[in-house]
């Protein structure tokens, strides 16, 4: 069930988006605006924001997606999802706050910060907001990882919308908003996050997955990924920290195939070829993944 409801605009006319309850469940069966668009919730629990001719983006696969859930529901890369929670906490302890996760695929990274707001604070009895008190987003391209992040945060809307094209949330409405490998809209990110709101980022390192990349043909990290993510974020937003975080993973052949398709190679491997390539494997890899997590503000409020 919903916690809270965070304020949305129709991506239609940009009116604001009113609930409307099952008179049975009192689950939210659909959002409605005044000029009378209305979005009915999946019978998964996700929202379609795709209006007009959609997108012109491939979103994730069902294979994809499946691969992915295999993957982070192991645990390989709880160590990231915890030091991330940690990052977004600091500007969740206002009253009823609001995060973004953009991109959020299957849901894995909001409900480590969701759970850790709740291990935290509980139902905000201490006067700062634990996880009942948050009004999550998801938002992401894949109807098929909605799917899964729906069952995942049944307190989050989750909402299927393309990063590119105008967000259903009003401006300066959100404190957090969290990118996991995931495409950045520096312009829309600037417009929906409050002045003194976060936006953090995790991008690879150089080495990630090294062992591996190019046995199970994954793309290469390139060299320049920090220079360019700043150069995409100029003029709307100001570093504030960087944490790298290194995770030693031990990885059976499946698990380094899943780890191939649940990212942008997933789109053209075939998981039978990819396992033929594999099969050469030893039970256990041993294989470093290094990430940064980057945190900015807007660029007036990291003024001096």
């Amino acid at each position: 069930m919903l916690s809270r409801l965070p304020v949305l605009l129709c991506p239609v006319c940009r009116q604001d988006l009113e609930a409307v309850h099952d008179g049975g469940t009192g689950r939210v069966r659909a959002l409605a605006c005044r000029e009378r668009h209305s979005f009915d919730a999946a019978r998964q629990g996700y929202f379609n924001m795709l209006v007009g001719k959609g997108t012109a983006f491939e979103s994730d696969t069902a294979e994809m997606v499946a691969a992915r859930t295999a993957f982070l529901d192991a645990g390989h890369y709880r160590p990231l999802a915890d030091a991330l929670a940690r990052a977004a906490a600091p500007a969740l302890n206002g009253p009823a706050p609001t995060v973004l996760d953009s991109g959020t695929g299957t849901g894995h990274y909001l409900r480590a910060i969701l759970d850790y707001l709740e291990s935290e604070h509980g139902d905000g009895a201490d006067g700062v907001a634990g996880a009942a008190g948050v009004a999550a987003v998801g938002l992401d391209i894949s109807k098929f990882a909605l799917r899964r992040a729906a069952r995942l945060n049944p307190e989050a809307i989750n909402l299927v919308g393309d990063v590119w094209q105008p967000m259903p949330l009003p401006d300066a409405a959100v404190d957090v908003v969290t990118v996991v490998f995931a495409p950045r809209n520096a312009a829309e990110f600037a417009r929906v996050l409050k002045p003194s709101g976060r936006l953090i980022v995790v991008t690879p390192r150089a080495g990630h997955l090294g062992e591996i990349a190019s046995q199970a043909g994954m793309l290469g990290i390139d060299p320049a990924k920090d220079e360019r993510l700043a150069e995409a974020l100029a003029g709307r937003f100001s570093p504030l920290s960087t944490q790298d975080v290194d995770v030693d993973l031990s990885l059976s052949p499946e698990d380094v195939a899943n780890l191939a398709l649940m990212g942008p190679a997933g789109h053209h491997t075939d998981r039978a070829a990819l396992s033929g390539r594999l099969a050469g494997l030893p039970p256990a890899t041993r294989v470093s993944a290094l990430f940064r997590i980057s945190i900015f503000l807007h660029s007036e409020s990291s003024a001096p």
